[in-house]
């Protein structure tokens, strides 16, 4: 069974807008390529799909942008490449590619999981939510910002029942940001 790992940047006040943390630098951008990679698929909602379209999908020229750093091509190239899941009730189809994932939600994510493979990807703040609220995440990876944006989308705010974490991993980043990473802690026997 390969596991769900929800991924995001967030700052230390818990807001998770793509725009409250720190700009991307060369390091936490090696820092998300090598995640990235580490995933078979990525999960996506409809807002965060067509974000990452808008910004990291391969020209037609087959050139990268001009506001595009050199040091944030491979990053472009792996999320271009990646295989996606899309679910939306409101997009009729999808490219870039990904394919619509309908039906029940748990039911569609659980199938996924049962494949081979080294794990799915999941980003964004409403899906992470709900496959949150499901049980169906395996590891929480957050990049904690040094920034308090004092407004925004907090992250897995609504979550219906506290969900205890266990530490797995913990790497400082010259920008002051830190990567953590945790998994459900499983119940004492």
């Amino acid at each position: 069974m390969r596991p769900l790992r929800y991924s995001i940047n967030v700052t230390l006040d818990g807001c998770c807008h793509h725009e409250a943390g720190l700009p991307p630098d060369e390091e936490s951008m090696r820092y998300w390529t090598a995640e990235m990679e580490r995933a078979d698929a990525l999960l996506f909602g409809r807002v965060t799909y067509q974000m990452m379209e808008s910004a990291w999908r391969k020209p037609a020229t087959g050139s990268w942008p001009d506001w595009m750093d050199e040091w944030q091509v491979p990053f472009a190239e792996a999320i271009d490449r990646a295989k996606k899941y899309v679910v939306s009730s409101t997009l009729s189809a999808v490219d870039w590619n990904a394919e619509l994932l309908r039906g029940d939600l748990g039911t569609a994510v659980e199938r996924l999981k049962q494949e081979p493979g080294e794990g799915l990807w999941v980003g964004g703040v409403t899906l992470p939510l709900a496959l949150a609220d499901l049980g169906l995440i395996d590891e929480y990876e957050l990049v904690v910002q040094p920034v308090l944006a004092g407004h925004g989308p907090t992250l897995l705010s609504g979550l219906r029942e506290r969900i205890r974490l266990e530490p797995v991993d913990r790497r400082e980043l010259r920008s002051g940001a830190v990567a953590q990473r945790y998994r459900p802690a499983h119940a004492p026997a």
